[in-house]
């Protein structure tokens, strides 16, 4: 009985813990994004799940989006962090249990044994004759001259720990939340990467743009030069518009030369990201067909989303790794008790190795407490602690930084239409006037310089619309990247699953 109420006595301290209860803060955000003139408003809903497929729907993007999660070099590094905190988290578990070592032994001895037999030889003699003793030596006899041979065998216990006071899986759980904490952060490098793929083939769209805009402007600056050339041999018009329109020219030229460079740059950024090399059918030929084909993010989203953002969710795990070391440091602060055994045979024979006579067995513990260390465990419960409240501000700023990203994306998104209308009416208006300057110039009713100042003017608002094109498209990616709520990364309720080289979560047990 008294052995019964000493196993049920220890069974239960092993399972105590003094780690703090976990207790997620409340988030420090308004419970809605903020409504005005330049937001969107929104309603109080549950969360959609959204998916990267959904938001960037063009084909060729969704291609360049899965190379890259197959070859990025980034991605390949988070797995591999991955699998060292995985690692870290097995060893750090491996030390509740027992450890168990076994050993085997033969000796080997060789020697041989000597018998001498000794023998009395008796003569007789008369007298003045010496007798004969006879000292007769006995033959040498070699006895038993053969092996001995030893075999032994030990399996014990050499280390464990009775975990008393939680220190152990206090320990392991912190392990353990770092491993998530991990897998969050990896998610999180999948995110971007995604956001920085669709930004890169926007910005792609947007030079080839460009690019068709200066060829164009330089192709009608070649034909005023020519106009002009010949109207200054005519003696109409003045060497000044010669030279005016040759500085229209040689300034598209310019643009149409830088623009060349920088589509050859986006191609190698896109080239990064990816991976490997990529196929020019996969790239957009202008920002007018590439930014219809990115989705706009749904209405109605609540600002809860962003504890599902891979950022946030690796600040979490991080709070309870914090929130477990105050509990393996206040463990720290009392004995520890550690248990050993021995099991083994001993025999002469083999085949006797596992007789009843052969086997022994010894057990002991220790136990250990520290007397004194100058306020050293105190003093390392204290630093645990002021670690989590620590870990609780960022947890919290790593909120309030989501929050402010997503309520700027919104401030775009709510000014964005209104002002891609007004650059596209500016951009019509332009073109229009660029029409009929040149026709009254060539019919003699207006100067070169008028017909100068409206091409110029048209040139500036196609590059104006251009660029507005392109923040609309972007700023939907990174409403997008801002939400986090990537449903192909969504949180299990085991804990994230980590991401591998190819962007997908392996199978259970992998």
């Amino acid at each position: 009985m008294k052995r019964a109420l000493t196993l049920l006595t220890t069974v239960a301290l092993a399972g105590c813990s003094m780690a703090p209860k976990d207790v997620r803060p409340a988030a420090p955000v308004p419970p809605s994004w903020p409504v005005g003139d330049s937001y969107l408003r929104t309603s109080e809903a549950t969360l959609p799940a959204l998916s990267w497929r959904d938001v960037f729907r063009d084909a060729r993007l969704q291609k360049l989006i899965e190379q890259a999660l197959a070859n990025n070099r980034d991605l390949r590094v988070a797995a591999a962090n991955i699998a060292a905190a995985r690692a870290q988290y097995q060893i750090q578990r491996g030390a509740q249990l027992p450890q168990v070592d076994a050993s085997l032994g033969i000796t080997e001895r060789r020697g041989n044994v000597t018998n001498v037999g000794n023998g009395l030889g008796n003569g007789t003699g008369s007298t003045g004759n010496t007798g004969n003793i006879g000292g007769n030596v006995g033959n040498v006899g070699n006895v038993g001259g053969g092996v001995r041979t030893n075999y032994s065998t030990q399996v014990g216990i050499t280390g464990f720990e009775l975990d008393l006071f939680g220190r152990l899986a206090s320990l392991t759980r912190a392990q353990q939340e770092t491993y998530f904490a991990t897998e969050a952060g990896a998610r999180a490098t999948r995110l971007t990467l995604v956001g920085d793929i669709a930004t890169a083939w926007l910005t792609y769209a947007s030079d080839a743009s460009l690019l068709e805009v200066a060829r164009q402007t330089a192709k009608s600056a070649e034909d005023s030069v020519r106009l002009t050339r010949a109207r200054l041999e005519g003696g109409v018009a003045p060497r000044t518009d010669l030279r005016q329109a040759e500085q229209t020219l040689a300034t598209a030229q310019n643009d149409v030369a830088r623009q060349t460079s920088a589509l050859a740059q986006d191609v190698n950024a896109l080239r990064l990201l990816a991976g490997s090399d990529i196929d020019p059918a996969l790239l957009p030929a202008s920002i007018e067909q590439a930014a219809p084909t990115i989705a706009a993010v749904p209405a109605g989203l609540d600002s809860s989303i962003l504890l599902r953002r891979p950022d946030v969710v690796q600040a979490e795990y991080q709070l309870r790794a914090a929130n477990a070391q105050i509990g393996a440091a206040r463990a720290a602060l009392f004995p520890r008790i550690s248990l050993t055994s021995v099991l083994g045979f001993a025999s002469t024979a083999l085949s006797s190795l596992f007789d009843g006579d052969a086997f022994t067995w010894q057990a002991g513990g220790t136990g250990s407490y520290s007397i004194f260390r100058g306020g050293a465990g105190r003093a390392n419960v204290r630093l645990s602690e002021a670690q989590q409240q620590a870990q609780v501000a960022n947890y919290e700023r790593a909120i309030q930084t989501a929050f402010r990203d997503v309520a700027n994306a919104l401030a775009v998104r709510g000014t964005i239409d209104a002002q891609l209308r007004a650059t596209q009416l500016q951009e019509e208006a332009a073109a229009d006037t660029y029409r009929l300057s040149e026709a009254r110039y060539r019919g003699g009713i207006d100067t070169f310089l008028q017909s100068l100042v409206s091409q110029r003017s048209l040139y500036a608002a196609q590059q104006q619309l251009v660029t507005v094109q392109l923040t609309a498209a972007t700023n939907r990616v990174n409403l997008y990247r801002a939400l986090g709520g990537d449903s192909q990364l969504e949180v299990t309720r085991e804990g994230p699953q980590p991401v591998n080289a190819s962007g997908t979560a392996p199978t259970p047990g992998s």
